[in-house]
């Protein structure tokens, strides 16, 4: 019997609602399928009180691709 991969879902970045969204649209150019988690909550409370990150999630089978992709973001970001 052919076993297959476990599928699950992961959290790849946090952050604020707009670099959240921007991330997931990164990922989402590239076919990687993403989600937005905590949206609500991470738009109604400020970042830095430990409750305003908005995760972006995806599937563990992504992973490799993915985080590839978050570091450029990451990095672009850092430089300016």
């Amino acid at each position: 019997m052919k076993k297959t991969k476990e599928h699950f879902l992961i959290e790849i970045y946090s952050g604020i609602l707009w670099q959240a969204e921007m991330v997931k649209d990164l990922l989402e150019n590239e076919g990687i399928k993403a989600y937005l988690k905590d949206e609500i909550t991470g738009s109604l409370n400020l970042p830095w009180d430990g409750l305003g990150s908005v995760k972006v999630v995806i599937s563990n089978l992504d992973y490799e691709q993915a985080i590839v992709i978050v570091e450029k973001f990451n990095k672009s970001k850092d430089d300016k």
